[in-house]
């Protein structure tokens, strides 16, 4: 059994009992003449009211009050505590009158003027307790509503980011293996070769898998598996440049984000040049961002779709991700060469 008091009963002694103190600091420095029944009535009025605010979260609980909308829970604490001050008042004249406590000056007033009187007091009393009473509950309702917020807002974001992983992964896979297909009959030592090349990207993906971000070294050994892959399939008409700066090889950048680029500039780049043409890749610090920037031979037309899976995922991971603090676009650069750029945020590692 817990014989630790709650939270509610001990701000229900403690309220009432700074009731009990004020109210003594005030007879024994204010008063200008003694009542022999001013601690009775003090005491039994504390009691009382303990017992009809403990009455009134009854009340309150029972009929759901702090469900409501605010504006209705104000004009309903109103009215409670209006019909509550009244069970309260007249609660205090019957035990005062019951036990002769009441003060001979009082006395002397009309039963009306005493349940009045008292009424206005015990409403300011029971208006004090309401208000500290729902402001602390809908306080507590906002945080636990901001809690479960982010809550929700974590879940989706990482049931995004697995469900973006999940496409992008097989969608290389499928033309690795295509590549090497094409390597079986011909030249079986080269073949054997892509099948680690494979092997190596199998393994870089589903460690991508466990994590959010990863290094850029990291990533651009994925990409350079996957365009030696690609290389056997376009042979002389792929041609790879690389402009690196070592110093953001330790930036973290989503998995499998680049090669997506990657893989989208041979997509609907190269494969559409009988000639071929160039993949240049291009890492740096620019303004404040680590800027990472794929080119291509090739130019965007009305067959090219940008909301396609590949970029849609690359606009929705850096969102989920870095929100308003990255960017991706992609645009023609020149009449034969199209740029994908993506800005994020410096990091320190």
């Amino acid at each position: 059994m817990n014989k630790t008091l709650s939270k509610y009963w001990l701000c229900q002694i403690g309220g009432w009992s700074t009731y009990i103190i004020v109210f003594t600091f005030f007879y024994l420095t204010l008063r200008t003449k003694e009542d022999p029944n001013f601690f009775k009535v003090l005491f039994l009025d504390a009691f009382l009211g303990i017992g009809i605010t403990h009455l009134m979260r009854s009340f309150i609980q029972r009929v759901g009050l702090l469900k409501l909308r605010l504006d209705n829970q104000i004009t309903y604490m109103i009215l409670t505590t209006v019909g509550f001050s009244f069970f309260l008042t007249f609660a205090s004249i019957y035990l005062e009158d019951t036990f002769n406590l009441t003060n001979e000056t009082f006395r002397q007033h009309t039963l009306v003027y005493q349940t009045i009187k008292a009424s206005f007091s015990s409403f300011i009393f029971l208006i004090i307790w309401n208000l500290i009473y729902f402001t602390y509950h809908y306080v507590i309702k906002s945080q636990q509503e901001q809690l479960d917020k982010v809550k929700l807002q974590s879940l989706v974001k990482e049931l995004e980011l697995k469900t973006i992983k999940a496409h992008i992964n097989p969608h290389f896979i499928f033309n690795a293996l295509n590549s090497i297909r094409a390597l079986v009959d011909e030249n079986p030592q080269r073949a054997r070769q892509a099948i680690t090349e494979l092997s190596n990207l199998l393994r870089s993906s589903m460690q991508a898998e466990k994590v959010e971000t990863t290094p850029l070294s990291k990533e651009l050994n994925i990409v350079r598996d996957y365009l030696a892959l690609e290389h056997i399939r376009f042979e002389d008409r792929l041609n790879i440049e690389y402009d690196i700066d070592e110093d953001t090889l330790g930036q973290p950048v989503p998995p499998m984000m680049l090669q997506t680029l990657v893989e989208n500039a041979i997509k609907h780049g190269i494969s559409k040049k009988m000639e071929g043409g160039v993949i240049k890749i291009i890492s740096d610090f620019k303004d404040n961002h680590h800027e990472l920037i794929v080119t291509n031979t090739g130019h965007l037309n009305g067959d090219f779709n940008p909301d396609g899976f590949g970029l849609y995922s690359t606009q929705s991971r850096l969102m989920l991700l870095y929100g308003d603090k990255a960017h991706f676009e992609i645009k023609n650069k020149s009449e034969n060469m199209v740029e994908a750029t993506v800005k994020m945020p410096v990091l320190t590692v």
